[in-house]
């Protein structure tokens, strides 16, 4: 990610931070779900909570990516959670497309290439480590 990437997420996720979340994770996860249905069996209990989990976790990746021990630390139990809920590699292709589309949805007229293409590599190197993580074990 090069910095001015790393300033657009920054910036960009500053206009949807606030949003309730359970709008915000209604709309991810519904997109999500009707894209790829077998992925709900995946979410046991509330959705609402899932809902502020998604966010909560967002929140704290992105006001951390110029960190990058600290954020290395969270994407390392990320990826432990996510393996023990069942998560596999080819899994995390799906949750970008509904990423993407709820961003690009939630931003509206501020959603444009450079966007995209920041949130893209954002995801790419997070989800990276993840796998990455998840094999060494």
């Amino acid at each position: 990610m090069t910095n001015q990437q790393l300033s657009l997420v920054k910036q960009t996720w500053k206009l949807l931070r606030d949003v309730d979340p359970v709008v915000l994770g209604d709309v991810f996860y519904g997109r999500l779900f009707k894209k790829y249905p077998m992925l709900r069996a995946l979410f046991k209990g509330s959705m609402e909570s899932q809902y502020e989990k998604f966010i909560s976790m967002l929140s704290i990746i992105v006001a951390r990516l110029d960190r990058p021990d600290t954020v290395a630390q969270e994407i390392n139990q990320l990826a432990e959670r996510h393996e023990g809920y069942g998560v596999k590699p080819e899994h995390y292709e799906a949750v970008k497309e509904a990423l993407l589309w709820t961003l690009e949805k939630g931003l509206g007229i501020d959603w444009n290439d450079s966007v995209e293409e920041a949130w893209e590599a954002c995801y790419d190197s997070l989800t990276e480590a993840m796998i990455k993580d998840s094999i060494r074990k």
